[in-house]
C-alpha cells in the first residue's frame, strides 16, 4: 500500500508539513502502545497479529468438502460478512463459484435469494462469534428449512465459524459440522484476515498464503514514524484532518472490484472511531461513476470532507476502438484503463484546485498479496487513529445498545433499552 499526503498540505482544512512533523512524535508514542498490545496479545491489538497466527491449513481442511460448490452463501452480519465479501468481490474469477451474502433480515430478499440458488450445490458459510446473533441465527434457520424443503441435507452443505461456546457451537458439535474458530481478542470488524474472512476465499480457490504474505509485509512495515509507514501516514493524516474539521471521509476506489472494500472500510472506521463525540463519518463512492454526482458536493459543498482516492496501479488495458465520431476521435487508440487513470488524476486535481484535502492510496494490483496488504494497512491505520484520538477503538457500546433493545422487543429478556424504544417520542404525519 502506497500513500500520498501531498493533497492535504495546501488544503482547507489541511495539515502542513510542520504539523505532520510534530504529529509524528505522537505517532511514535502510539506505536509503542500498539506494539505493547500486540506483544501481550491484548483484545483488539491481537488482530494485528493475525498474519503470524492464522492457521491456513485448518481453513483449507474445513472447507475441503465444499470446494466443488457452484455457489457460496455466507450467513453473517457486519464484520462476520463484510470481510469475506470484500475478498470474494475483489478476487472473483470467471470460473469461481458465485458468492452471496445474507447479512440482513429483509423478509422479501431472503426467500427470493434462496429461491434463486442451486441449494444442492451451494456451500453455506455461517459466521457468528457469539453463536447467538439474532439476525445470523434467524437467517440460518430459514436457510436450513429451505434446504430441507428442497430435499437437501443441510448438514452436508454447511461450515460454521464461531466461538468456543454458544448456540452455533452447540449446533456444530451436535451435527458434527466442519467448523473454524473465531480468534480470541479480535473484534468482528478486524477479523478479515482470520477464518471469518478467509473461509470463502478458500472455497473459491484463492491463494491464502499470498493474502497472508501481503498482510505480513504490511505488519513488518509498521514503525514509529508516519513518514516510514503508509498505514500510519493514512491514520495520522485522517486524525489530524478530522481535528481541523474534515469530519467526513469519502472512500472512493477507482475499481469496480473494490466497491465492497469501501463498505468494509466504512464499518471499520465508523464502529471503531465513533466514540465520545469524536470520529470521522465514512461515506462510499465509486470512481469514475460518482464523479458525475457526488464530486459536485465534495468540491462545492461544506468544507468538512477528506476524500480518499484508491486505485490499483496495474490493471487490464481493454483497448478503446477507433472511431470517426466527431469529438470522440481522441479516445481511439487509448484504453479504458488509461481513461480511468486519467479520471483518477483529474478528480484529485479538481479537488486540490478547490482546496479539498485528498489522500491518494495505491496498491500494486487487485490480487491476493495486494489485498492482504491493503486490508491490514487500513486496520493498522484505524488503530493508530484511535490511539491518537484517545478513543476505545475495540468496543462498540452503541451497537450493543441496539442489540439489547431488539432482543427485548422480541421477547428475548427484560432490557431497559427495549423500554426506551417503547417510550420514544413520535410526531407522525399521515396523508
Amino acid at each position: 500500500m502506497h500513500v500520498d499526503l501531498g493533497g492535504v498540505l495546501g488544503a482547507t482544512p489541511g495539515v502542513s508539513r510542520d504539523s505532520l512533523e510534530r504529529l509524528d512524535e505522537q505517532v511514535a508514542t502510539a506505536h509503542e502502545r500498539i506494539a505493547a498490545g500486540r506483544d501481550d496479545h491484548e483484545r483488539g491489538y491481537a488482530a494485528l497479529n493475525l498474519p503470524a497466527r492464522v492457521d491456513l491449513d485448518a481453513i483449507r481442511s474445513a472447507v475441503a468438502p465444499f470446494t466443488d460448490a457452484e455457489a457460496v452463501l455466507t450467513v453473517g452480519i457486519g464484520g462476520s460478512a463484510l470481510g469475506a465479501a470484500t475478498l470474494a468481490d475483489a478476487l472473483a474469477g470467471p470460473d469461481d463459484p458465485d458468492v452471496y451474502v445474507l447479512d440482513n433480515v429483509d423478509p422479501e430478499h431472503v426467500p427470493r435469494l434462496l429461491d434463486s440458488l442451486p441449494l444442492e450445490r451451494t456451500a453455506v458459510n455461517v459466521v457468528s462469534k457469539s453463536g447467538t446473533t439474532a439476525e445470523t441465527l434467524s437467517n440460518f434457520l430459514v436457510v436450513r428449512e429451505a434446504m430441507a424443503d428442497a430435499g437437501v441435507d443441510w448438514t452436508e452443505r454447511t461450515v460454521v465459524t464461531t466461538g468456543e461456546s454458544g448456540n452455533l457451537r452447540a449446533l456444530a458439535d451436535a451435527h458434527d459440522l466442519p467448523s473454524l474458530p473465531v480468534p480470541d481478542g479480535v473484534p468482528g470488524r478486524f477479523s478479515v484476515l482470520s477464518p471469518v474472512g478467509l473461509a470463502v476465499a478458500a472455497i473459491q480457490g484463492h491463494d491464502l498464503d499470498a493474502i497472508r504474505a501481503g498482510a505480513a509485509e504490511a505488519a513488518d512495515s509498521l514503525s514509529g514514524s508516519l513518514f516510514e509507514t503508509p498505514a500510519y501516514a493514512y491514520g495520522a493524516a485522517a486524525y489530524a484532518l478530522a481535528n481541523r474539521g474534515a469530519t467526513t471521509n469519502a472512500m472512493m476506489p477507482y475499481a469496480e472490484r473494490l466497491e465492497t472494500f469501501a463498505e468494509w472500510f466504512a464499518q471499520l472506521w465508523a464502529e471503531s472511531l465513533g466514540k465520545d463525540g469524536l470520529g470521522q463519518t465514512p461515506t462510499r463512492a465509486l470512481g469514475a461513476t460518482d464523479q458525475h454526482s457526488q464530486l459536485q458536493l465534495y468540491r462545492a459543498g461544506p468544507r468538512e470532507k477528506l476524500v480518499t482516492l484508491l486505485r490499483p496501479t496495474d490493471r487490464p488495458a481493454c483497448p478503446i476502438p477507433e472511431t470517426d465520431l466527431e469529438g470522440l476521435s481522441y479516445l481511439g487508440g487509448s484504453t479504458l484503463g488509461d481513461l480511468l487513470d486519467a479520471e483518477f488524476d483529474a478528480t484529485g486535481a479538481s479537488l486540490a484546485a478547490s482546496g479539498v484535502p485528498v489522500i491518494r492510496v495505491e496498491i500494486d494490483g487487485i490480487d491476493e498479496r495486494s489485498l492482504g496488504a491493503l486490508l491490514y494497512g487500513m486496520e493498522a491505520a484505524c488503530v493508530l487513529y484511535g490511539e491518537l484520538a484517545g478513543v476505545s477503538t475495540f468496543t462498540q457500546p452503541a451497537v450493543e445498545w441496539g442489540k439489547r433493545a431488539a432482543r427485548g422487543l422480541l421477547g428475548g429478556g427484560e432490557f431497559e433499552e427495549a423500554e426506551a424504544v417503547e417510550e420514544r417520542t413520535s410526531l407522525r404525519i399521515d396523508p
